[in-house]
């Protein structure tokens, strides 16, 4: 009987105090950083029509970046129409020269670079014969263009190999690897300068009234195309040309 008092007893249930304890404090949710809160202020902006305008912007500057990270600037000209005749007989080009292109009364460009003296942006080159032959100070050059032609030259042919004797002429040559001779007492032993224009470049070149010329192209398969300024007008049957000047060509 005793055993079952103390079993009696540890079963009786205990007092509850009157007091609970407090309940625990309600979760906050923690303040946004201000990155957060940055990012989130720009999400709103851009969801409104004013921002349009911003977005056309900078879409516009991003063009402009990418295209001049694919067309960089050159370096440094192969010559420049301002610095004349002797800065493009010392030009730092992609290949051997054949002679001095001071010789020859011709500069050369760049056709693929921008921006330069001739392209001024994407679109490409532009030149004035008479213009740029004056401020290259080209001797010889076409002080009008009374006569002009523009042709083409398909690979191994050649054009002019003649010398006119009552006009000066310019030429602008491009498309294709090209020899420019041209009549030159100062040269010893030939007589003549003769230079290559590259593919990729072009040139400004003159040939004063009584020097012969020629235009050749050495290219296995791309054309030659050129541009011709005469200061006066010349009929191509008339005794005020020799023709077949050079034998060798």
């Amino acid at each position: 009987m005793a055993n079952a008092r103390r079993i009696s007893v540890g079963l009786q249930p205990q007092p509850v105090s009157e007091t609970s304890p407090p309940p625990p404090p309600p979760l906050s949710s923690p303040s946004p950083s201000p990155a957060a809160a940055a990012v989130s202020s720009v999400a709103v902006f851009l969801k409104r029509p004013s921002a349009f305008p911003l977005l056309l912007s900078v879409f516009v500057l991003l063009t402009w970046v990418f295209l001049r990270l694919e067309h960089p600037a050159s370096a440094g000209l192969r010559s420049s129409l301002s610095s004349g005749l002797s800065s493009s007989s010392s030009r730092s080009g992609t290949g051997p020269v054949d002679g001095a292109d001071s010789d020859a009364n011709l500069v050369r460009f760049s056709a693929v670079e921008f921006p330069s003296k001739i392209a001024r942006d994407w679109r490409g080159w532009l030149m004035d014969p008479v213009t740029d032959a004056r401020a290259a100070r080209l001797r010889g050059r076409a002080s009008k263009c009374a006569s002009v032609h523009v042709g083409q030259i398909q690979p191994g042919g050649l054009r002019g190999n003649h010398r006119h004797h009552t006009c000066n002429e310019t030429f602008i040559i491009w498309g294709a690897d090209t020899k420019f001779r041209l009549e030159n007492p100062n040269v010893k032993d030939k007589g003549y300068a003769e230079v290559t224009i590259r593919y990729d470049e072009v040139a400004l070149a003159t040939s004063p009234s009584g020097t012969a010329h020629a235009i050749i192209n050495v290219d296995r398969v791309r054309s030659t195309f050129l541009l011709g300024c005469q200061d006066s007008l010349i009929k191509t049957n008339a005794s005020t040309t020799d023709y077949n000047v050079w034998k060798d060509l």
